[in-house]
């Protein structure tokens, strides 16, 4: 899969996000190159950013300042670095191997 990287302790990911959903949620792989992630908010002054973070930052237990836009800030598919965590690896593995979250 080739929708993260990581170095020297840095994850460095690519999202497609889907404002506007029922809830926050991961929703499997996004083609190869992405992980397809849903945000409750709309993608209205940066609200969608926002609640991603947000949701990204609980998920994979790193401080929301932690979480640096790379590329694609206004576009669906962004692409983010933080501080690798146990976390973020064991949603990844529950991902490859098709569970959904």
């Amino acid at each position: 899969m080739k929708c993260y990287s990581i170095d020297n302790g840095v994850v460095t990911f690519n999202i497609k996000a889907q404002p506007a959903s029922s809830k926050n949620e991961f929703s499997g792989l996004y083609g190869e190159d992405a992980l397809k992630v849903r945000v409750k908010a709309a993608a209205v002054e940066g609200a969608a950013n926002k609640e991603l973070v947000k949701f990204l930052s609980k998920s994979f237990k790193v401080a929301k300042s932690d979480i640096k836009f790379k590329s694609g800030q206004t576009s669906k598919i962004k692409r983010l670095s933080f501080p690798l965590t146990d976390e973020f690896l064991n949603i990844m593995k529950e991902i490859e191997n098709g569970k959904s979250l």
